[in-house]
């Protein structure tokens, strides 16, 4: 059986969690798009091929630099085409407001287009396989005037069977906590598989729930081969990162803000040994800035943390008590999945300190290496018209790197019963 190699580029990367993942399957990195420059700095300082094995190798003909796709479209067309049936695999999450159920949900929302530059990279490029990613919200149908429209993802299917020699598409909503992931973070997943490859490998008349148990297969066997448990819980994620017991030093990349000083546990549970793999063990993570919440803030979370339920969203007695207009709000809780990370830190507070988050924690709950670093401010200060990605973004768009290796392991799976 030959080894295989397959050859990738991701589209809307934001700061590589998806790109990490299948470099970590196996795959090869060829180039990413991201519009956004906190979030390219990031993916392009962890993802290059001289820091990770199966990193980026940039061609000479792109700049590493943030762009949109619409960039790419326009002005590297041509070399764009000589890439044709060169990629194995075109792999992006498109931004996923317009169709989140926390959004407005608005059909004509221009950041849904983004979906047809992506199409149109397919038809350019002609790749083997497709990997997208997306929240939940893209494969549900649109109000207009009243009425149901077609659902997005229905669109998009019938777009990518018409391309070229077109695809078999699979698509399913499937939770991250399956991938051993400390979140349920429910996530459409579509893999579309080229239609003269889907004949070769007998796929052609396999059915989306048969589809989709192979990558559920997949995944029992990495948690079996990981020791992880069925359900990753909070506390196995973050538990090392709290701040009693530790010594508090200035924060090494945030001026007046303070930080612990890391130190690896003398045991590693089964998901920090994931999180701590190709770490040396004296190594400190980036990120672990400690909030400043003014002290109001701190004795309203101290009261919190005592009359709520850990696990649970506050109570409307609770919040009304307190004037909270906030209504997910949640104190997280050590024995269960987180909620879904966010782009927001403060939608919940820890288990057992007055205090929202740091970004670490978040990374950790992502499923992020401790050596994965971040760049950028951390926050946007309060200002959210600015168009940046601090890091608290980037952590909460991600797509978790765990999840993303498994579906990589999927789509090598695919690859090999091609040349069996």
């Amino acid at each position: 059986m030959m080894n295989c190699k397959l050859k990738f580029i991701d589209l809307f990367a934001g700061c590589g969690g998806l790109s990490l993942g299948l470099m970590n399957a196996g795959l090869e990195g060829i180039f990413a798009i991201e519009k956004t420059e906190d979030a390219f700095k990031t993916l392009i300082h962890n993802l290059d091929h001289k820091k990770i094995k199966n990193g980026y190798k940039w061609p000479i003909w792109l700049p590493q630099k943030n762009m949109t796709t619409r960039d790419l479209l326009d002005n590297y067309q041509s070399q764009l085409q000589e890439l044709k049936d060169k990629v194995d695999l075109i792999a992006g999450g498109p931004p996923c407001q317009g169709f989140s159920f926390a959004g407005l949900r608005n059909p004509n929302d221009p950041r849904n287009r983004l979906t047809e530059e992506y199409i149109e990279i397919v038809s350019i490029i002609n790749p083997k396989f497709l990997l997208l990613e997306n929240v939940k919200g893209f494969q549900a149908a649109f109000k207009k005037n009243g009425a149901s429209t077609q659902a997005y993802s229905e669109y998009v299917v019938e777009r990518l069977s018409n391309l070229n020699k077109g695809y078999k598409v699979f698509s399913k909503v499937l939770p991250a906590s399956l991938f051993g992931v400390p979140q349920p973070r429910p996530r459409f997943i579509m893999i579309a598989v080229r239609n003269d490859i889907a004949q070769k490998i007998s796929y052609t008349t396999l059915g989306n729930e048969e589809f989709y148990q192979k990558i559920l297969q997949q995944a029992d066997k990495f948690k079996k081969e990981n020791n992880l448990s069925k359900i990753t819980v909070l506390g196995d994620a973050i538990g090392d990162l709290e701040i009693k017991g530790k010594k508090l030093i200035e924060c090494i990349d945030s001026k007046n803000f303070k930080q612990i000083s890391y130190t690896e546990p003398k045991i590693l549970n089964p998901y920090l040994k994931l999180i701590r793999r190709n770490v040396k063990k004296d190594f400190m993570p980036d990120s672990l800035r400690i909030p400043n919440h003014k002290k109001e803030t701190r004795s309203k979370f101290e009261y919190i943390l005592q009359k709520s339920i850990k696990g649970h969203t506050l109570s409307k007695e609770l919040r009304e008590e307190l004037h909270i207009k906030k209504q997910c709000f949640t104190v997280l809780s050590p024995k269960a999945l987180s909620t879904t990370i966010t782009t927001l830190p403060d939608d919940c507070m820890h288990y057992s300190e007055p205090r929202v988050l740091t970004v670490r924690e978040n990374a950790r709950i992502q499923s992020f290496p401790d050596w994965f670093e971040f760049k950028g401010k951390y926050t946007t200060g309060g200002d959210r018209r600015k168009i940046e990605c601090p890091r608290y973004t980037q952590v909460g768009n991600a797509v978790p790197p765990l999840m993303a290796e498994i579906l990589g392991q999927s789509i090598l799976a695919m690859e090999r019963l091609i040349n069996e």
